[in-house]
């Protein structure tokens, strides 16, 4: 009797929580948007990116890094390059991270001033919260290459 019991109790519990996964699915009926569509899709990333250009030449941490650089081709390339990381279908054709930043000798400070100064951007453009962490955390994983480590 207390086996039967017990497994009444059990479809019934099992039940339930079908019950409520149906319904928490049923209250989430527009599917979630896709990180690059969250930045806006490559217009969006390449504003995130003018509004970073204008942070780096301010930051006094990180604008003698830059000094020189043709600036079209650094918009081109990093704006390709977070639509690529974003899931859009852009291609990043620049040099290798590791490459690109094997001379220059980047410090926490500086890669931590450019991370600061991409979240600016960001919120400046509107871009959620959410979105921000996302692509934070994939640019994250080329903390060693940039930093040469």
């Amino acid at each position: 009797m207390a086996n039967l019991y017990l497994k009444h109790l059990i479809a019934a519990l099992l039940s339930g929580i079908a019950l409520i996964l149906v319904g928490c699915q049923s209250l989430n009926n527009q599917p979630d948007e896709s990180l690059y569509q969250q930045l806006g899709e490559r217009e969006g990333i390449a504003n995130v990116v003018e509004d970073l250009l204008y942070l780096i030449v301010d930051d006094e941490r990180i604008n003698q890094q830059f000094k020189g650089m043709d600036v079209a081709q650094f918009h081109r390339n990093l704006t390709d390059q977070l639509c690529e990381l974003s899931g859009g279908p852009c291609t990043y054709t620049g040099r290798p991270m590791r490459e690109l930043h094997s001379d220059m000798g980047i410090t926490d400070t500086e890669f931590n001033a450019l991370a600061e100064g991409l979240i600016l951007a960001m919120e400046r453009n509107d871009i959620p919260t959410g979105a921000q962490n996302r692509l934070i955390k994939a640019l994250v994983t080329m903390y060693p290459d940039i930093r040469n480590l």
